[in-house]
């Protein structure tokens, strides 16, 4: 049975928070029937907030983390350890790697991982330009702080094949991040001491 509701403009706004992940038919209705309470000002503030993310934010072009600016804050405090870079999937990862207040290097986003089933190769990741960071000199550690899966263990490997010849030391964060979880689910603690405990990558 098809839902029933009793305004076009109603079904419209529910299909499209439904297209949000997570965001199932009833949810986005809540969602939907919350903003209808809010004032016309709260409204305009919250569709002006994401029409300003999608139109102004920016990719920092050294590292792809999302930033207001084209070099991201992170890249650009002097006060950073320039020379050890942590790779991570996507930007939730960075903002997890952060709160643990463990790591006072860079970032290196690659906006995903392998995936030949999903149909992502290398190519659509942001590899080559972490092959040509290392390149340039001044890099002393690479670590590989991507998930404990089949498609993260293949991700790691491709890239130490990339950066093999390079002397720059590959290390990955310890495995106290159980095989299979996802690092933006890792508590504090735990994923904290992976990054302080990381160990050699081995092929």
């Amino acid at each position: 049975m098809q839902d029933s509701y009793p305004s076009q403009l109603l079904e419209d706004a529910v299909q499209a928070f439904s297209k949000l992940p997570g965001i199932g038919k009833k949810t986005a209705l809540r969602l939907v029937l919350h903003l209808l309470r809010q004032t016309d000002s709260d409204v305009e503030e919250f569709s002006t907030a994401l029409l300003r993310l999608k139109k102004e934010v920016h990719y920092c072009t050294c590292c792809h983390n999302i930033s207001d600016t084209e070099k991201c804050a992170i890249c650009s405090d002097p006060r950073r350890d320039a020379s050890t870079i942590c790779v991570v999937e996507n930007v939730k990862e960075v903002m997890a790697v952060e709160a643990t207040r463990q790591f006072n290097g860079l970032y290196h986003v690659l906006g995903g991982l392998i995936a030949p089933m999903d149909g992502i190769g290398p190519s659509e990741l942001e590899i080559q330009s972490l092959v040509e960071r290392v390149a340039a000199g001044g890099i002393q550690e690479v670590i590989l702080a991507l998930a404990a899966t089949s498609e993260g263990d293949a991700t790691s490997f491709f890239i130490f094949r990339r950066l093999q010849p390079y002397p720059v030391k590959l290390s990955v964060i310890a495995r106290g991040i159980a095989v299979g979880d996802e690092l933006e689910y890792a508590d504090e603690v735990t994923l904290g001491r992976s990054i302080l405990n990381r160990t050699p990558f081995k092929n």
